[in-house]
């Protein structure tokens, strides 16, 4: 591989724009091989180590594909473009500078990790409904909910003419006013958790998704992306449907 000009680097490993990168590397924020970049420096890509805050940059994309995590918040809509005018997470990651789409979908007033990629395969195998890589949810639900609520809302029931099987839910907070429970899904069905709440007669006050199998938002701010590590990619589509 040929030397090339940093922000060209920075830009290809999905990390950032071209114009983005520039701005970090004159803000001092980037390395290569220890030293702080300047811009327009060229780097060997194959022996030099390039570093944004410290973490390695790599421009490897898994089968050429690119794929991201996004911190989608509240008041987005998971589509690339919305007839109604209102805000789409299409807009949270345009300084990617390539095109990518969602995989699956958090409701408008819902926020959290959201995949994104332009590998159609990929999508199909992670939105079929029973893909085993669970998908792990913090919900906020009005009152102190009791030992009876928690167990119909674990139950198998059925939604939409389909019967869901029962799902994994632990109280992880309590407090007079509301309650927060952890809820793990493996189906994934079109707004699963907030008809099981309306079944049930619980009102969500939020609903956030905090994990996909071990991949978790962690210090990932909310309207901010980062690339999937090959290892996460490896990790999701090493995975086969039950």
């Amino acid at each position: 591989m040929k030397d090339c000009r940093l922000q060209k680097y920075i830009s290809d490993s999905g990390l950032m724009s071209r114009r983005s990168a520039e701005k970090e590397i004159e803000a001092g924020n980037f390395t290569v091989n220890g030293v702080t970049a300047e811009i327009g420096m060229k780097i060997d890509p194959i022996n030099d180590v390039v570093e944004y805050k410290g973490k390695p940059v790599t421009n490897e994309k898994p089968n050429g594909y690119t794929y991201i995590m996004l911190n989608k918040p509240k008041g987005y809509v998971t589509t690339m473009s919305d007839e109604k005018g209102r805000k789409c997470v299409a807009e949270l990651v345009a300084d990617l500078g390539i095109r990518v789409y969602p995989v699956g979908r958090l409701d408008y007033n819902s926020e959290g990790l959201l995949l994104m990629t332009n590998d159609g395969a990929f999508t199909e195998q992670m939105t079929h409904p029973k893909h085993e890589i669970p998908k792990i949810y913090h919900v906020r639900i009005k009152g102190d909910l009791s030992g009876d609520d928690l167990a119909r809302l674990s139950a198998p029931m059925r939604i939409d003419g389909y019967e869901i099987q029962g799902v994994d839910c632990r109280v992880i907070e309590r407090k007079h006013t509301s309650t927060v429970v952890e809820m793990t899904l493996y189906e994934g069905r079109n707004r699963q958790i907030r008809k099981m709440c309306e079944q049930t007669g619980l009102t969500i006050r939020s609903l956030k998704r905090v994990a996909i199998g071990n991949l978790t938002l962690s210090d990932l701010g909310s309207g901010k992306w980062r690339p999937l590590t090959a290892s996460q990619v490896k990790y999701l589509i090493g995975k086969k449907d039950k």
